[in-house]
């Protein structure tokens, strides 16, 4: 009786461990998956240059055993092998590497490539920040994936405070309309969902095509002629005065174009989803101050 009864209490405690480990850890990723780790994720491959900044924020970047193509930042990730381009993965480099989680792009990676990845076994957490409270979530998500917690918390921190200032700052601040340009032929910009419009809004800009249903519309001149805007923004790979910025100079009935406000700011600041967004929307608000002297100047 003593025996049978000591053996129950062992499998029981065994089952207890056991549950306890498996429990290890869970977070929901942006598809609403809930993804479980038994330990933290130790060889990581990331898919998307974001997430490759992301991990390495929180000072998991020495976890990636593989990236992609424009995995430029910081300098240490230039050193991480590739596997591919963010649209064209090389699955049997991914596989090479065992990797225990992947780091995945869920609107910019290719779906039927990452369906296969799964089908063999692999843990896929899915990333699609389309706003700061999405960054900061994806901060504190990797921070639980790697053991990073503290430093999850004080990257999200230091956005969430960074956002919270610039509104405040520019909350009195007078209302621009303004046209942000992703890419010149064909002309396409960016909807109110886009992160870009969030920074816009931080400081005050309007985005004066916010209701087009995609993300990232095409769109023809007749129609930015029409809706006039204030200010014209642009992303650039470091020059000050991109060729498609100039071109801008030819449509002299643009108010934008008679207060001279037309800018450009790093590319890489304003569409990774990263704690350096914080930095592109401050350069953000730092040229629509600049357009609201201007238009007051030309007003005069």
């Amino acid at each position: 009786m003593l025996l049978t009864w000591l053996k129950t209490l062992l499998l029981a405690w065994l089952l207890t461990f056991s549950t306890g480990s498996a429990a290890g850890i869970q977070v929901t990723d942006a598809a609403g998956r809930s993804i479980h780790l038994e330990r933290p994720a130790e060889r990581i491959i990331s898919l998307a240059p974001h997430l490759t900044e992301n991990l390495f924020t929180i000072s998991a970047g020495d976890r990636l055993v593989g990236t992609v193509s424009y995995s430029d930042y910081p300098e240490a990730a230039l050193d991480i092998p590739r596997v591919g381009s963010y649209n064209q993965l090389d699955l049997e480099g991914i596989l090479a590497k065992r990797p225990d989680l992947i780091l995945a792009w869920q609107s910019g990676n290719p779906a039927s490539q990452l369906q296969r990845l799964e089908d063999l076994g692999l843990k896929i957490f899915y990333s699609e920040p389309r706003n700061f409270a999405d960054i900061s979530r994806e901060f504190l998500a990797l921070g639980q994936l790697t053991e990073k917690n503290r430093q999850a918390q004080v990257a999200a921190d230091k956005l969430d405070n960074g956002i919270k200032s610039l509104i405040k700052s520019h909350a009195d601040k007078s209302s621009l309309s303004v046209f942000y340009q992703i890419w010149e032929e064909p002309l396409m910009t960016i909807n109110g969902e886009h992160l870009i419009s969030e920074m816009l809004r931080t400081c005050q800009g309007r985005n004066i095509f916010a209701e087009a249903g995609s993300l990232t519309p095409r769109i023809d001149r007749e129609s930015l002629l029409e809706a006039d805007p204030q200010v014209i923004l642009g992303g650039s790979q470091g020059e000050s005065n991109p060729k498609w910025l100039k071109n801008w100079q030819a449509f002299s009935e643009l108010q934008a174009v008679q207060a001279g406000n037309l800018f450009a700011v790093n590319s890489s600041l304003v569409t990774r989803p990263t704690l350096r967004s914080l930095a592109g929307t401050q350069a953000i608000c730092k040229h629509l101050d600049k357009a609201r002297e201007q238009l007051s100047e030309a007003a005069d």
